[in-house]
């Protein structure tokens, strides 16, 4: 853990299909003029990704590798959304639509070795109760690659086929990498009562709960290994810690 930077990396995507104008970048610029807070002692980085599954790849190693963030947000849109998802985990296979240059990954599939699901270490059930954004629903999903928030009750039966696009594919990337240290957010596209000042601002809150939500998870495993030290140590009484 000493490797890792105080470094929060949160990325949006650019332009696909109809979508000229994605609102998932847009937030995230609005998320960079209003920063994270001072009080999260963190450095806020934000990257655009390509709807590209090869460049998608290339660039989320890269994150991990030169950045070592301690924690990675992806951001995507949901065309039929009405309110935010956060979602729990994503799997490793599903990846049957074509990307922005016609590109599908062989077989559907992300990582040929990987394990079939990743969930984050993040509880987004709980992010979802305690985020509370003044004109927008924040929701939990429990997998990206399933659509059933996007459907009517009538078409269920399209469930049996699990669907993911690049920003599940993102999002499987840096769970692999950061072992559950990442989180995807799924946006419903801009409108008049939903305009990027008020996503980047969505963003804001969630990603400060999700933050708050890892350092709460990590804290009793830091006392532990503190207590663990000190009894070890020759001289010293067992459990005298100073905090």
């Amino acid at each position: 853990m000493d490797s890792q930077s105080s470094c929060v990396v949160v990325t949006g995507f650019g332009p696909f299909r109809q979508h000229l104008v994605n609102s998932s970048w847009e937030a995230v610029k609005e998320l960079s003029k209003l920063g994270l807070g001072s009080d999260m002692q963190v450095e806020l980085r934000i990257l655009q990704l390509p709807v590209d599954y090869r460049e998608v790849k290339q660039r989320v190693t890269r994150i991990w590798e030169d950045l070592r963030p301690q924690f990675v947000v992806h951001v995507g849109v949901d065309p039929a959304a009405k309110a935010i998802f956060l979602e729990q985990c994503s799997k490793n296979r599903g990846y049957r639509d074509a990307d922005i240059r016609g590109f599908r990954p062989e077989c559907g599939v992300c990582l040929p070795d990987g394990p079939e699901v990743i969930a984050s270490e993040v509880s987004m059930k709980e992010v979802s109760r305690r985020a509370a954004v003044q004109g927008v629903e924040v929701a939990f999903s429990r997998d990206a690659g399933l659509i059933l928030r996007s459907l009517p009750l009538t078409s269920l039966w399209w469930l049996a086929e699990e669907k993911g696009y690049v920003c599940d594919y993102a999002y499987y990337l840096s769970l692999h990498h950061g072992n559950g240290r990442a989180a995807l957010i799924h946006l419903p596209p801009l409108s008049p009562w939903l305009p990027a000042s008020l996503l980047g601002k969505a963003l804001q809150v969630i990603i400060q709960e999700m933050l708050e939500e890892i350092e709460k998870a990590r804290a009793p495993n830091l006392v532990h290994r503190k207590l663990g030290l000190c009894s070890s140590s020759q001289g010293e009484p067992t459990g005298g810690l100073l905090l």
